[in-house]
């Protein structure tokens, strides 16, 4: 949102005003639209709002790898080097850092297993429900990969290492301004989307909780049944009104303090991606096979599980070392773009 206010005063202003604009406003509301979404009683109706955010994900990456290409195209020259910035440009330890944090960045796109068993609860059989994840998976990783390759490799061929850290946001292309907005918008779509796909499993884990802890209990088991205009009939529950709130009151106002999004969502993706992603599906896949210890197999598993360990170790580490550094010339809530 702030990036659509800014490519707009730039291009009313002809690039000659720098266009500082403070965030705040923005995070607030964004806060506001997730507490709103985040009533939706169930996650599997969240399945029009995942369609919508996948979509925009999908017109925001074509239009990201399409300004890159008409880029390199323009200039007839690929920048950058296979071995990435030169040093002098950064330090060898800030590069070191940069590329630790990388690996956590890259590690948070794929750590979705948090939320692949609620999406198979909702996927009806025949074909079974595990066939039908395994297509699903792989589909989705591949293309995943693909886009992800083809964006962050044409960007780079763009802008060499002048390269910002987010090609549509960070304003490496400035016009047209009207597709830069369409993108931007598209990824603020998104991430509501996405917000409420990831938090969802955690709301339903917290409030199952609840209940089974204190089933006497009115406030967090009663519902309320409320007829809405267009929506239908509601289930109102104080407690999932109350605790969701809160909730998301506290993320934004954490990201209000701390807006540094690659330096935290590469420490996220470090903190997750090993335990959820690689050690827990290969321990269960292990169990479920019955891999005997110390065979060929079961050595493979765990060097893989380890060598991913390791790799988030890195990222956090990296992505830690970003938010200090980071933090030394920032002052809370008085963020500005």
């Amino acid at each position: 949102m702030v990036a659509i206010k800014r490519s707009n005063c730039f291009h009313k202003s002809g690039g000659k005003d720098e266009c500082h604009v403070n965030s705040n406003p923005y995070m607030i509301a964004f806060g506001i639209a997730e507490i709103i979404f985040s009533q939706i009683e169930n996650f599997d109706q969240l399945w029009w709002l995942s369609i919508v955010a996948a979509v925009m994900s999908f017109t925001y990456s074509c239009i990201g790898l399409g300004l890159g290409i008409g880029k390199v195209a323009e200039t007839g020259t690929i920048r950058g080097s296979m071995t990435g910035v030169d040093i002098g440009t950064v330090t060898e330890t800030q590069k070191i850092w940069r590329s630790f944090q990388a690996l956590g960045d890259i590690a948070f796109a794929y750590s979705y297993s948090l939320i692949l068993i609620e999406i198979q609860d909702t996927v009806k059989s025949p074909p079974s429900e595990a066939k039908t994840m395994r297509k699903a998976t792989l589909v989705s990783v591949a293309t995943t990969t693909l886009f992800y390759m083809l964006c962050g490799c044409m960007g780079y061929a763009a802008f060499g290492d002048a390269s910002p850290s987010n090609l549509l946001t960070g304003f490496g292309f400035y016009n047209p301004y009207w597709l830069v907005d369409i993108a931007n918008a598209a990824i603020v779509i998104h991430l509501v989307g996405a917000y409420q796909v990831f938090v969802q499993p955690l709301f339903a884990f917290v409030e199952k909780s609840a209940a089974e802890k204190y089933p006497d209990s009115q406030f967090i088991t009663k519902n309320i049944k409320i007829q809405i205009p267009c929506v239908g009939l509601y289930n109102l529950n104080m407690f999932r009104l109350v605790w969701r709130t809160l909730f998301v009151i506290t993320t934004t106002v954490i990201s209000m303090i701390l807006p540094f999004f690659n330096d935290v969502v590469g420490l996220l993706g470090a903190l997750g991606f090993w335990p959820l992603t690689v050690y827990f599906p290969v321990e269960m896949y292990i169990v479920q096979k019955r891999i005997p210890k110390w065979s060929t197999k079961w050595l493979c598993l765990q060097t893989l599980s380890g060598a991913c360990l390791i790799i988030s170790i890195a990222a956090a580490a990296g992505s830690i070392a970003g938010v200090l550094s980071d933090l030394k010339t920032y002052k809370p809530f008085q963020s500005s773009d």
